[in-house]
């Protein structure tokens, strides 16, 4: 059996479930390319170019010969529509089915039908009042909650020294664009003491960074006791565990995020100096047809109050541009925000429909064209104004975490504290050949290549 994993971190933390599960179940994994009898696809929904990918990914495996499951948000979203779609597909199934998967996969091995997941609103699982839902959740099949290393084994797929490590699912906003939280559910926290126990495996299993992801990580703990619950006093616990050198959080809602989170990101030792803030856009009337709040004075002053505690803080967000009754003066208010916050990667996504959401409804619609126009006008000018934030950290100094090796073929290549795994640029180091992957190096920034630094070693620490 090969894994196949697209889409964001959540999925990959997903995959590693299902991999432990698979394991548990007699189900011997082989690397991707190699051939196997089933191939599990673990797909993405979020947008059309997404489930684009997904679909090709499913139709190449099914040219190898495989038997082709698939699984993840697109599976769960769209399941026996996806199934009578796509007949290369042995089988569709939903996340209520994860804890039987290797008796699936059984099954579809052996030739034998296996019923196609039938999707729900997600959000009707779990209680309407957060407080209640810890006691409900076990009833619920929730992908990442209640394993872990006393349970079933997570199973790491690769030998990287990050990982991401979840600590909730779902959310309770109502995005009027974003379909997630009806296929995810109802926001719900991890234990603590379950979110400790898992980091602890991973850093006995080589991992120096923990990548806190979740759909929403300012809303954890609202539905724990306050003794246990919030994200400031998480933090602490995970970055005193031997062997983590950096904790890393990601997907800060604006509007959520107190000045106590701000303050404990900024100055908890071994906690990143990154802030992953989901602007969506920094107009008030484009953000009051999303059903989001803030505007760009607001969103300025919090983008201050992080430079204060930290001024050399990455922070990084995304856009949507072209949403449904945007003018051009929200445009220019967009402009404004990005050209005063100066921002380290920003994301630039066009606006477009997503099944069963409000802003699918929505009047006030823009054609392609012009969709596609602002796309590139505000590319641009991201495009100027990362690289001239990247060109400010010249003469600065950076702790990289060596991720890649030099070879013959390519430069040591690293991440410094602003920079995520994957889409916020690299670190290339410079004469790195002694350095090994999972390293810790303080360096110098010499040059910069758009979002990416340059950096030489001022020396290797000790970890």
């Amino acid at each position: 059996m090969s894994l196949l994993t697209l889409g964001c971190a959540r999925n990959e933390v997903d995959s590693e479930e299902l991999a432990g599960r698979l394991g548990e179940g007699g189900w011997e994994l082989v690397d991707e390319g190699a051939d196997a009898d089933v191939v599990v696809v673990n797909t993405c929904g979020f947008v059309e170019q997404a489930k684009k990918d997904s679909v090709d990914t499913l139709l190449a495996a099914s040219d190898t010969g495989a038997k082709v499951v698939a699984v993840g948000c697109m599976a769960e979203r769209y399941g026996k529509e996806l199934a009578d779609s796509l007949p290369e597909a042995a089988a569709v199934l939903g996340f209520d089915q994860y804890n039987d998967l290797a008796e699936r996969l059984n099954d579809v091995l052996h030739g034998k039908p296996v019923e196609s997941h039938v999707p729900v609103d997600r959000r009707t699982l779990l209680p309407i009042t957060p407080v209640k839902r810890q006691d409900a959740k076990d009833s619920v099949q929730v992908p990442g909650h209640g394993w872990g290393p006393t349970k079933t084994p997570r199973k790491r797929l690769d030998d990287a020294p990050v990982a991401p490590l979840k600590i909730a699912s779902g959310c309770d906003r109502r995005c009027s664009f974003c379909a997630i939280p009806s296929f995810r559910g109802a926001f719900v926290s991890r234990h603590p003491d379950e979110i400790v126990s898992e980091a602890m495996w991973l850093a006995e299993n080589g991992v120096k960074e923990l990548f806190l992801v979740s759909e929403n990580s300012t809303s954890y703990g609202k539905d724990l006791p306050r003794e246990q619950g919030a994200l400031e006093q998480l933090l602490p616990r995970l970055a005193s565990i031997p062997a983590i050198e950096r904790v890393r959080v990601s997907y800060l809602q604006p509007a959520e995020t107190k000045p106590s989170l701000v303050a404990a990101i900024a100055k908890t030792d071994k906690v990143a100096n990154y802030f992953d803030m989901s602007f969506q856009h920094s107009s008030e009337n484009v953000l009051r047809r999303m059903r989001r709040f803030g505007d760009t004075d607001s969103f300025l002053k919090l983008v201050w109050q992080i430079r204060e505690h930290a001024p050399e803080a990455g922070i990084r967000s995304n856009f949507i541009v072209g949403f449904p009754g945007e003018t051009e003066e929200d445009l220019a208010e967009l402009e404004r925000f990005l050209t005063e916050a100066r921002l380290d990667a920003v994301g630039i996504f066009g606006y477009s429909d997503e099944d069963g959401t409000e802003a699918e409804n929505l009047d006030g619609k823009l054609d392609t064209d012009t969709i596609a126009e602002r796309v590139q006008r505000i590319g641009n000018l991201v495009e100027e104004l990362t690289s001239q934030r990247a060109e400010d950290r010249v003469g600065t100094e950076v702790v990289v975490l060596i991720e890649h090796e030099e070879d013959e073929e390519s430069d040591c290549v690293g991440r410094a504290e602003h920079q995520a795994p994957e889409v916020d640029g690299e670190c290339i180091v410079l004469e790195g050949e002694d350095l090994k992957r999972g390293d810790f190096v303080r360096c110098r920034v010499v040059d910069s290549e758009g979002v990416d630094l340059v950096v030489e070693v001022i020396e290797v620490l000790a970890t």
